[in-house]
C-alpha cells in the first residue's frame, strides 16, 4: 500500500503535545502566506518552486496541488518532515513513519543558497517540537 499526505490535524489525536508547540511556535505552520504575498512578482516557475518548501508534498504523489485542492497540505506541517503519514494513522506503528530526521532533511529547503537569497537565519530543528 502507498503511504499517502493526511495532513497535521490527523497527527494531533495522538502527538497532541508536538502538535501545539508545532502550531505555536513554528514560523513553518504560516509558510504558505509567504508565498500569496509574493505571488504577483513571480514566474510560475518561481511560483512552483516556492510551493516545494513553503507546502507539504509539492510535487510528490498526493502532496499538496492547490489551496483549493488540498488545503491541508497548503502549509509546511508534519509530513513535510515525517513524510506521508497515511499508514502510520491507520496503524500507529512507529515504522510507518520516518522518525528520525536529519539535517539532511532540513537542509533540502533551508540550503546555504537560500539562507543567502532571502537574508534569513534558519533554525535547524527550531520550532519543530
Amino acid at each position: 500500500m502507498q503511504k499517502t499526505y493526511v495532513g497535521s490535524e490527523k497527527c494531533q489525536s495522538c502527538h497532541e503535545n508536538e502538535y501545539n508547540r508545532f502550531r505555536k511556535y513554528s514560523r513553518k505552520t504560516q509558510s504558505y502566506n509567504d508565498v500569496v504575498l509574493m505571488r504577483q512578482g513571480l514566474t510560475e516557475e518561481e511560483y512552483r518552486k516556492c510551493l516545494e518548501c513553503h507546502t507539504t508534498g509539492f510535487g510528490k504523489p498526493g502532496g499538496f496541488s492547490s489551496e483549493k485542492e488540498t488545503p491541508l497540505l497548503k502549509e509546511v506541517g508534519c509530513e513535510a518532515c515525517h513524510g506521508p503519514g497515511s499508514l502510520h494513522v491507520e496503524s500507529s506503528d512507529r515504522k510507518d513513519i520516518k522518525n528520525n530526521v536529519s539535517e539532511k532533511d532540513c537542509t533540502i529547503c533551508h540550503s546555504q543558497e537560500r539562507v543567502e537569497a532571502f537574508r534569513f537565519k534558519p533554525l535547524i530543528y527550531g520550532g519543530a517540537h
